[in-house]
């Protein structure tokens, strides 16, 4: 195995209410999709919309979670809706999810279930380490999907390699530097949740992901932190 991601968290976040599992998975083959997840994440799916009201979403505790670490931080407006709750909205007016790659739609289906924010990340691309920690405005940061970077303000906290290149901005938007694409051998992941939610209810969606990764996509799995 390679050596070991390092990561840290500031204390100062962990006072807010931030906390989470974080792992690294490596030797990893990821594929378009697999027949077998796909009944899998069906029977899965419908069994969420059968309970999901939309109008309840607002009153969820683990959203309501993170949109208080958004305004904690100063940051709470329609434009930083948690990466959970954009997710199940999506999905309560589709039914489905979209379709990136399966090892994308394994972590989403997690996300779907739990509400936690999971976020997955190709080590070979992340510079030396990664910190969780407020930013200073002078980080790196260039969204999945946008044609140039974007600026980003004090006092957000991100996901930040060594580099000084925000990998994941609050638990918002994923970065082109470091996405999951079927090449994709070494992936560090994010299960991140808030004051709502215990180490029990984060150990046990973590467990869920890596049966779920390692029975399709393969890998080995090296714990980075856990609260």
């Amino acid at each position: 195995m390679s050596n070991t991601l390092a990561f840290h968290i500031d204390p100062s976040l962990i006072k807010i209410g931030i906390t989470g599992e974080f792992i690294a998975m490596r030797g990893l083959t990821n594929r378009d999709t697999d027949p077998e997840f796909e009944e899998i994440k069906k029977r899965e799916l419908e069994a969420v919309l059968s309970e999901l009201n939309f109008d309840s979403l607002d009153s969820d505790p683990i959203l309501q979670g993170f949109r208080a670490l958004h305004k904690e931080m100063g940051c709470a407006n329609r434009k930083n809706i948690p990466a959970p709750e954009n997710l199940l909205k999506l999905f309560a007016k589709t039914g489905d999810l979209p379709h990136v790659n399966l090892l994308v739609d394994i972590y989403n289906l997690i996300s779907i279930k739990t509400r936690l924010a999971l976020g997955a990340h190709n080590i070979d691309k992340i510079d030396g380490g990664v910190t969780l920690r407020p930013t200073d405005g002078t980080e790196s940061f260039w969204p999945i999907g946008s044609p140039e970077p974007k600026s980003v303000k004090s006092n957000e906290y991100s996901y930040v390699d060594d580099a000084n290149d925000i990998i994941c901005r609050l638990e918002v938007r994923q970065v082109e530097k470091t996405k999951a694409t079927l090449d994709i051998r070494n992936c560090f992941y994010i299960i991140q949740g808030n004051r709502a939610t215990s180490p029990e209810y984060l150990n046990a969606a973590t467990k869920e992901l890596i049966e779920l990764t390692t029975r399709f996509c393969g890998g080995e799995v090296e714990t980075l932190y856990r609260p």
